[in-house]
């Protein structure tokens, strides 16, 4: 079953994120979390997951990454912060 996410995943807080998309969230965050994501977030240690957001449609869920990464780190702050002002790991609340 496809259940289309845009994410952000952080080092720590205010630390280093990236913005992703997946069909899978779960099974996508626990790969990162456990280093099988070779790159970027593997490099910088991003394993938090910080925000995320469902969509309809993968295209959907592809728009609001693109919308998300065209942003300033400013704008992506103010995103995480408006859902989770602690920063808060939001793996566990997708089980």
């Amino acid at each position: 079953m496809r259940n289309p996410a845009a994410y952000i995943v952080a080092s720590k807080r205010n630390g280093t994120f990236y913005t992703g998309v997946t069909s899978n969230l779960p099974r996508r965050i626990w790969e990162h979390r456990e280093g099988l994501v070779d790159g970027f977030t593997k490099r910088y240690g991003c394993k938090l997951l910080v925000w995320y957001e469902h969509h309809e449609t993968m295209p959907d869920a592809i728009a609001r990454e693109k919308q998300i990464k065209a942003g300033s780190r400013a704008k992506k702050l103010v995103l995480i912060e408006s859902l989770n002002p602690t920063w808060r790991d939001l793996y566990g609340d997708l089980h």
